[in-house]
This record gives C-alpha cells, sequence and structure tokens, in this order.
C-alpha cells in the first residue's frame, strides 16, 4: 500500500487456511511483518458513519485537526516497541497527508476533543496470489493508542465499539487479529473482545499469537 499511514505492502504467509497479518504493540495492534499478504481498503460499505459514542469515548472519521497527534502516534518511541520501531518524525512531517487516514475503517478514536489513537480495519487483496482462500473475507482489526492513554480500558471500549460496527457493516465477515504473546496487555485483550486462537507460531524472533473474532458479542 502506498497511503502514508501505512507500512510498505507486506508479502505472504499462511496459517492452517488463514492468511494472518502480525499485528503487534505494547497496548496496540498494527501492520508489522513479515511474510503476509497485501492488504486493502475494507470495501463497499457505508462511510463515513455517523460518530460512535461509547461511554468516554467518540470512534469518528479523520479531520485536518488530527494529522499533529497522529504524527504523535507513529513517531512514538513506546509505541514503537513491537512493530519495529517508531517512524522517523521528519519522514511523517513530509508523506503525512493534510486530511490523514482518510478512508473506510480508519477511525480516529477521541476523548474529549482529544484524539489518543486510532482503530483501523482492512481487507486482504483477493487478486493477490497466496495460499489463502481468496473468499476467506476477514477484516483485520488494528489499533494504535498513545501512550499517555494506556492502561485506562480506553483500548478495550474503542474495540468494542468498533467490532459492534464491523458487524453491521460486513456482516459474517470475521475479523483476524495477532499479536506478541509476549505483549501480556494485547494478549488480554485479545481474550477480553472473544478472538479465539487459531495459531502460535515464530516470527522476529517471538513467539506471535493468532486468532479470529466471528460475530460473538465482545464483553466490556
Amino acid at each position: 500500500m502506498t497511503q502514508p499511514l501505512h507500512d510498505p505492502a507486506p508479502p505472504r504467509r499462511a496459517y492452517r487456511g488463514h492468511t494472518a497479518l502480525v499485528l503487534a504493540g505494547a497496548l496496540i495492534v498494527q501492520w508489522a511483518c513479515d511474510s503476509l499478504p497485501v492488504m486493502t481498503e475494507l470495501g463497499p460499505v457505508a462511510w463515513p458513519p455517523a460518530p460512535i459514542r461509547t461511554e468516554r469515548l467518540v470512534l469518528r472519521e479523520s479531520e485536518a485537526g488530527d494529522r499533529a497527534a497522529l504524527i504523535d502516534l507513529f513517531s512514538s518511541p513506546e509505541v514503537g516497541t513491537y512493530i519495529g520501531g517508531p517512524r522517523p518524525r521528519d519522514e511523517l512531517e513530509r508523506t503525512v497527508p493534510e486530511v490523514p487516514g482518510r478512508r473506510p475503517g480508519f477511525f480516529v478514536i477521541d476523548l474529549e476533543g482529544t484524539v489518543i489513537g486510532i482503530i483501523t480495519f482492512d481487507r486482504r487483496d483477493a487478486e493477490r496470489p497466496g495460499p489463502a482462500s481468496p473468499d476467506a473475507g476477514e477484516a483485520w482489526l488494528g489499533y494504535l493508542l498513545l501512550p499517555e492513554a494506556w492502561g485506562r480500558g480506553y483500548a478495550a471500549e474503542a474495540c468494542v465499539a468498533a467490532l459492534g460496527w464491523i458487524v453491521d457493516a460486513l456482516p459474517g465477515a470475521p475479523v483476524a487479529l495477532c499479536t506478541q504473546t509476549a505483549n501480556d496487555r494485547a494478549m488480554r485483550l485479545a481474550a477480553k473482545l472473544g478472538f479465539t486462537e487459531v495459531e502460535r507460531f515464530e516470527a522476529y524472533g517471538a513467539e506471535q499469537w493468532f486468532g479470529v473474532w466471528s460475530s460473538v458479542t465482545p464483553s466490556g
């Protein structure tokens, strides 16, 4: 992919009939892996949706005023811990567009008017050659939060709301998620959201966890 807020398109890897995107982070899940399929935009969904409101948060389409916060997010050393390191700030300043991430499936997480992170959904490009079934239809969940927002339950609250949205936007589509097993926060969140383990595997010198979620009501 060439969108400025995405890493270069990764190659392919199969896991027991699924094609997994390794999404890992310190209370984050993001685009970072080895042999994986090219990902595309989410597909034919009504976009943008009305802002999704939770008890404390708003999930909404990105705006021009979000640019500085998203550059902070992608250049944060803490955020980059499990995704290969932070993106260089000067690179982001050059490449991030005036309105970053404006595409179907890209939600900004807003806390009382302040951007604290993002949640994204993507789809695998079925036209690309690969071992996974091209009609698997998984939606790939990603999330990133600024360090000051960690440990307060915001990721769980936002992900529950986003999963509720994807059920209506793409009925019946399973959602895939991966993280390092060493990432205790992400592992606990995956379990809380109702993801079911499919496989564990070694990548980048660490054990990775791959799970799927299929329209099961997540716990809050």
